[in-house]
């Protein structure tokens, strides 16, 4: 994950370096050798993922090309959007490592193991599956903590009720409904801990005004001031991830063309069942990156 940067560009291997500091651990070494047990802690995921994003970003950047030069607008999902907020550098790359480090254990201290859980609800759509939430609250706190898009809706809470509220999706008409094997229940009240944590240690972190606005998670509207960034992620921790309506309103910001930067292709498969308008394009490795660069 990322090594492939790394062997090739000298910027984006002075990023793994920088947040391995950062962190005071050697994630770079997890991220390529394993075990993978230990890359899928959340703790070391959060920041793995937005280390490679910004390994492709730095890269990018000293070959002239800067996000101002090349996005009108950024966007991250969940734990993206640090990552979308230190490529318009709203945050330094090391706090947004140690920020990420910290959510993700807060989040996993926040409830017991076993006491929450999350469920993909596929092929109904956000207004159907919070009402169906709102059924199942008897058997205690469930929520919609995603909107993907294209009829997929993320559910997450008590166990109990997220069981609950799966069971009656299908019964509704779902086309399935999945408990993820995560290690939290992120999105949703029980995280209220994780915010308290993450609102103390913002207080210790600057953040700038970013050199393009930022599409917020739970608006779905872009932000540029810095006061309303920290509120926000703060209220991320606890509230939905508003996907389909923040890229839904892409349109409105002029915007015709995405570009997906990091690991993987999600964001893209979702982009595409929201918005088959919108070009897509992706930067996963070194190949993406200097196919991308010659675009320009």
């Amino acid at each position: 994950m990322g090594k492939d940067l790394a062997d090739a560009f000298e910027p984006a291997r002075l990023v793994f370096e920088e947040v391995n500091d950062a962190l005071g651990q050697e994630l770079s070494k997890i991220m390529w050798e394993g075990p993978e047990d230990d890359l899928k802690l959340t703790e070391n995921t959060q920041p793995a993922l937005m280390a490679h994003s910004m390994a492709i970003i730095r890269t990018l950047e000293a070959n002239g090309k800067t996000v101002t030069d090349i996005a009108s607008h950024v966007a991250g999902h969940s734990l993206g959007e640090y990552t979308a907020l230190c490529a318009a550098g709203a945050f330094s790359l090391s706090d947004t490592a140690r920020l990420l480090k910290l959510r993700g254990q807060a989040m996993q201290r926040a409830v017991p193991v076993g006491q929450g859980a999350m469920a993909a609800i596929l092929g109904m759509e956000m207004d159907q599956v919070s009402k169906i939430c709102e059924e199942a609250s008897t058997h205690g706190i469930v929520v919609p903590a995603n909107d993907n898009g294209g009829g997929q809706v993320v559910i997450s809470g008590e166990t109990a009720a997220v069981e609950a509220a799966a069971e009656a999706a299908k019964g509704a008409g779902a086309k399935r409904a999945l408990l993820l094997p995560v290690s939290a229940p992120f999105h949703c009240p029980l995280m209220k801990p994780a915010a308290a944590e993450m609102a103390e240690a913002f207080k210790s972190v600057k953040i700038n005004r970013p050199t393009v606005p930022v599409v917020a998670n739970v608006i779905a509207a872009p932000i540029s001031e810095p006061e309303g960034i920290e509120k926000l992620l703060v209220e991320q921790v606890t509230g939905s991830v508003r996907w389909r309506e923040s890229v839904a309103s892409f349109a409105y910001m002029g915007i015709s063309a995405v570009t997906e930067v990091g690991a993987g292709k999600a964001l893209s498969g979702m982009i595409r069942r929201i918005d088959r308008s919108l070009e897509m394009s992706n930067i996963q490795g070194p190949e993406d990156l200097e196919a991308f660069i010659e675009s320009l």
